[in-house]
């Protein structure tokens, strides 16, 4: 085994020694930045402390959103990957492991390896690693055994995809790790696949949750809104575009991928912006005849026709409420 590290630890230093081939390989990049620019050295035997109780607590409260909306899909990974000898992890922007699933009887195993939480797995304190390699590159990354900086790790092969927030920010990653010797790259790439869909589902609950009381609606390709349940469900591993829109038919939220598509700020709060104006609608512009309308009208669809109940849930008199119909051009046909 000694003679096994002394041969990782040889070919990494090699790679860093090469000064071309980080320009060629992700991981020789990755390699060069933990030895060149974090002073690592890939035969260092030595874990990193975790996080002590209360330090570990404190983190978790301030991901309190992203944690709440990552559980149930958090609970269906480990339900698919965990019966394989795997475990799940939530780390945060610093790699900092906030939760961890493994099986019982592999716990002893991940504990060892310091896939549990509290652990810290960034770059700078690991080297090539998948949760920390993966939040500095802001992309779905798989680090299999061999490609680890630190000989300590070789044990390991990790699928991470990163987690951004509802206002475009990274600030997780989602990991699965597997500590099987048999794990070969078509698993590895099988169970990353499943995991970018995980991190993208994540991302949409954690949107829905942050904008509860708006109305989600999807944008397609076209730039057409399309059913939620049809938006929902399609090109997950690339994300959902989302808008949450508010009463006044204002744009108040966009996930990453309906910025990208829609042209709109890449992070950070949106100023609110008419709906039709980030559709490109912008002769379906809607003055204040068409606002009143559409008013009137809702109100007579939640009552059923009747005029006098209509008014009744405007505030209004059943005679004011036909003054405006005619003033904005609604007929009485059918009315009640």
């Amino acid at each position: 085994m000694a003679t096994a590290r002394k041969s990782h630890c040889d070919i990494v230093l090699d790679t860093v020694a090469s000064g071309h081939a980080a320009a060629h390989s992700s991981v020789a990049a990755s390699w060069c930045r933990s030895a060149l620019h974090h002073g690592l050295d890939p035969g260092n035997e030595r874990r990193n402390d975790r996080l002590e109780a209360e330090a570990l607590a404190r983190l978790r409260e301030a991901n309190g959103e992203l944690l709440a909306a990552a559980k149930p899909t958090l609970d269906r990974l480990y339900g698919n990957v965990g019966a394989v000898g795997a475990c799940v992890i939530i780390s945060d922007l610093d790699g900092v492991v906030l939760e961890a699933r493994s099986n019982p009887s592999e716990e002893a195993l991940f504990t060892e390896v310091g896939l549990v939480a509290g652990a810290m797995w960034s770059e700078q304190a690991e080297g090539t690693n998948g949760i920390g390699t993966c939040l500095v590159e802001g992309r779905p990354i798989t680090i299999q055994q061999h490609e680890h900086f630190a000989s300590r790790n070789v044990g390991v092969s990790c699928m991470d995809a990163p987690i951004f927030d509802p206002t475009g920010k990274l600030v997780a990653a989602l990991d699965v790790s597997s500590a099987r010797n048999d794990q070969g790259e078509a698993i590895s790439g099988m169970i990353g696949a499943l995991v970018q869909d995980a991190a993208r589902t994540i991302e949409r609950d954690f949107f829905c949750r942050r904008y509860a009381t708006a109305r989600i609606v999807y944008v397609g390709a076209d730039h057409r809104l399309q059913g939620a349940s049809q938006g929902m469900g399609q090109g997950m591993t690339q994300g959902a575009a989302l808008l949450a829109v508010d009463r006044d038919d204002l744009v108040i939220g966009a996930t990453r991928v309906a910025r990208r598509q829609l042209g709109l700020a890449v992070r950070g709060a949106l100023q609110p912006m008419p709906l039709a104006h980030v559709l490109g609608e912008e002769g379906a512009q809607a003055g204040f005849d068409d606002a009143e309308r559409a008013v009137l009208r809702q109100a007579l669809a939640r009552s059923g026709g009747n005029v006098a109940a209509a008014a009744r849930l405007l505030g209004i008199g059943r005679a004011t409420f036909y003054r405006r119909m005619e003033r904005v051009g609604m007929t009485g046909a059918g009315l009640q």
